[in-house]
């Protein structure tokens, strides 16, 4: 049995008038701002996660550096010679002697809220070549540009044996007055009288040993950081513009059927 033509044309009007309104102006900006934020905030989400993959990489390329044997620093480091991903972190044995009068210190360097300095000593190898030792944290007062006391190096030939680190980057690595805010070689080099290896290191042990130790670096967080749960959060959020996009315009349809209208 067929439906009648009339029934027909009025089920098609009760349809037309249900979503007529999706294609006003007011709607259709709407829909496309919606739109826009929804895919912003997916994006924003992937990015997260991406970042989490190369976090877990990064993860585990250091914990197999920290857990590597000391090797020759020149087997890893070269003059003007960046450090690799892959390097960071691989402890490394060097020998010389340690140029005091080259100290850079390394300023704003807090521990447990305790202002302080890193100190920055040129190791001066058998091969005429310098290797920037970050030798560990002093306290100190905080007495602006004035030039903090920190413990001497030990003198004479030492051996070294620290964590290679890349060199920072940024104007923080401008050296004034032979002080700094980052380490890096490309920085310090041209203020040094004799070639340095691309990138420092943290000191881990000098043999022998300072009179007066300073704290060691700390080593890296191994976590794998929030990156996670941000980029469920970015997920969330563009599946709520999608879903209130969609009760907004549900509850529109109601109001042109004249559905659930309250009484004045």
């Amino acid at each position: 049995m067929s439906a009648h033509p009339a029934s027909l044309g009025g089920a098609f009007e009760v349809t037309v008038v249900r979503v007529k309104f999706l294609f006003s102006r007011r709607w259709v900006l709407f829909a496309i701002v919606v739109s826009l934020l929804a895919f912003a905030a997916y994006r924003l989400g992937e990015w997260q996660f991406h970042r989490l993959d190369d976090r877990i990489v990064l993860n585990e390329i250091t914990s197999r550096n920290l857990a590597a044997d000391p090797v020759p620093v020149d087997s890893i480091l070269a003059p003007g010679r960046p450090v690799s991903a892959e390097n960071q972190w691989q402890p490394v044995t060097a020998i010389g002697e340690y140029v005091e009068d080259q100290t850079v210190i390394v300023r704003y360097q807090t521990r447990d809220g305790q202002s302080g300095v890193d100190v920055v000593t040129p190791l001066l190898t058998d091969s005429g070549v310098a290797l920037l030792v970050d030798r560990g944290w002093a306290p100190t007062p905080n007495r602006g540009t004035a030039r903090p006391d920190v413990p001497a190096p030990p003198e004479g030939v030492v051996t070294v044996v620290g964590w290679v680190r890349a060199d920072a980057t940024g104007d923080s690595t401008a050296v004034v007055d032979r002080s700094s805010r980052a380490v890096s070689s490309a920085a310090i080099g041209p203020t040094l009288p004799f070639p340095v290896y691309g990138g420092f290191v943290d000191a881990r042990s000098e043999s022998p040993g300072p009179a007066v130790a300073l704290a060691r670096t700390e080593t890296p967080d191994l976590s794998q950081g929030p990156h996670f749960f941000y980029g469920l959060q970015w997920w969330f959020f563009a599946a709520l513009a999608l879903f209130g996009f969609c009760y907004l315009a549900f509850d529109e349809r109601r109001k042109a059927l004249g559905i659930g209208k309250y009484k004045a």
